[in-house]
């Protein structure tokens, strides 16, 4: 039975589930080295509940139990924080939607949403099929190729015009330099020890001279949309936030949305790439689901290719945990965790529970057939509650219509080499080989690509 949290907090009881012992760095190396097989070995050892200490970090509960989840993700954000630091606030602002907290993460949340459904949604479709395109065009034919950094070019140059309404020369900047920002930064967001300035030639100095020639260009783009006669008519985001106010009336200071803009560039591009490389990685793997998908892309019915990709990233989640901080004793279940207890959800843990899911290691999309929609506490790629990522509707409106373009214009190759291995970036888990793939233009790709 669970217990009443406000009584607990009251009477300053505290107790913990079963710990793992080894020190945090084993814990680190073990999650850095294999996320998944590391969080799936401690589970069965330990149970949907155990706690660990975590380098620069501290305390944390790694928990895998839907019930578990739900208390979490149904916490008010008064009681729960996003990290307190986030791991990402030094490398995407204190403006980050990922560093806000409370009543100013709700404000925040309200002005930018609107952006992210609706009609604003439809008007982004024509651009993502065009920028796919695009890039499809110079795909090579008859031998494999890594379609991991094809796949971030597409969804990049898609959410810098439809999403900031770049073009030009700010466009062409920010497509050389923002990748490297974001693998850069990625890879250094999970250690914070080495966000230092030792000298031209050290990491974090590089990174910080890539990101701040981003804000540059951003500031620029901010300082133009300002004076746009038109500003009002223009249905990107960057426009909305220059334009919209708080219930207050006041306006958001031109470094949060600096911050804002960069969180949305650098999180919503990397992730929904890589999945995109993970579907390529698996599809050529599973002839038959394959087959059915090509026929499925020929009409306008998307049923099966949308219960593919809730699949896909059931199985490939890119990110493998999200955090929660303790502000105030919380009762998770029969346990009462103090004040700066982190809670880490392990999505990939309840992705890959039989409990959950029958069958969880076959990739098999007729699972969400029958299904509107994965229940929350059981399926978290974009996370949940209050904090579930923004961006969730545009990421699967561009992966329908990147595998639909993908599916009618190229014949795959089937695969019989075995399965990728997971790469770690620091943030996003990808195909260690980049998602290789042999194509084939099928004929009516002529007229579609150019």
């Amino acid at each position: 039975m669970a217990i009443d949290q406000q009584q607990t907090a009251n009477e300053g009881a505290i107790s913990m589930p079963p710990r793992f012992r080894a020190p945090g760095w084993a814990f680190a190396i073990l999650f850095v080295a294999s996320p998944r097989a590391s969080m799936h070995a401690l589970q069965r050892r330990y149970g949907d509940a155990y706690t660990v200490q975590l380098p620069s970090i501290g305390k944390a509960v790694v928990v895998s139990d839907p019930a578990l989840v739900k208390q979490v993700l149904s916490a008010k954000n008064d009681v729960l924080h996003n990290g307190d630091p986030h791991p990402l606030t030094s490398v995407l602002g204190h403006g980050s939607m990922f560093a806000l907290e409370e009543d100013r993460h709700t404000k925040e949340r309200r002005l930018i949403s609107p952006s992210f459904r609706g009609d604003r949604m439809r008007s982004y479709r024509e651009i993502i099929v065009a920028e796919a395109r695009r890039e499809m065009r110079d795909w090579p034919e008859g031998k494999p190729f890594a379609t991991l950094d094809p796949f971030m070019r597409i969804t990049l140059a898609a959410i810098l015009r439809a999403v900031f309404g770049a073009e030009g020369e700010h466009f062409d900047e920010l497509k050389r330099d923002l990748p490297r920002a974001v693998e850069l930064g990625s890879k250094l967001a999970p250690l914070p020890g080495l966000h230092k300035d030792w000298g031209p030639l050290s990491p974090w100095t590089k990174f910080l001279k890539l990101r701040d020639h981003c804000y540059e260009v951003l500031g620029e783009m901010v300082d133009e949309a300002g004076a746009d006669p038109d500003l009002a008519n223009r249905a990107d985001v960057l426009a909305s936030l220059v334009q919209s106010s708080y219930d207050d009336g006041t306006r958001m200071t031109r470094r949060d949305i600096l911050d804002e803009l960069m969180t949305m560039l650098a999180a919503g591009h990397e992730t929904t790439a890589s999945s995109l490389a993970w579907m390529i990685e698996r599809l050529q793997r599973h002839p038959e689901l394959l087959a059915r998908l090509v026929e499925e892309a020929e009409g306008e019915e998307s049923t099966l290719r949308m219960a593919t990709i809730l699949e896909l990233q059931r199985v490939r989640p890119i990110i493998p945990a999200f955090f929660r901080r303790v502000m105030t004793p919380f009762a998770l279940g029969d346990w009462v965790l103090p004040r700066g207890t982190n809670i880490v959800v392990s999505t990939t843990n309840l992705h890959r529970d039989e409990r959950n899911y029958e069958r969880p290691e076959e990739f098999d999309p007729d699972r969400f057939l029958a299904r509107k929609a994965p229940e929350s506490t059981k399926w978290t790629p974009f996370g949940g509650g209050v904090r579930r990522c923004i961006g969730e509707g545009f990421a699967m409106m561009e992966m329908d219509l990147v595998l639909r373009e993908i599916l009618r214009n190229f014949e795959i190759t089937v695969s019989t080499e075995a399965a990728e291995k997971t790469y770690n970036r620091g943030i996003a888990l990808v195909p260690r080989r980049g998602g290789r793939v042999t194509v084939r233009r099928k004929p009516a790709a002529a007229e579609a690509l150019g």
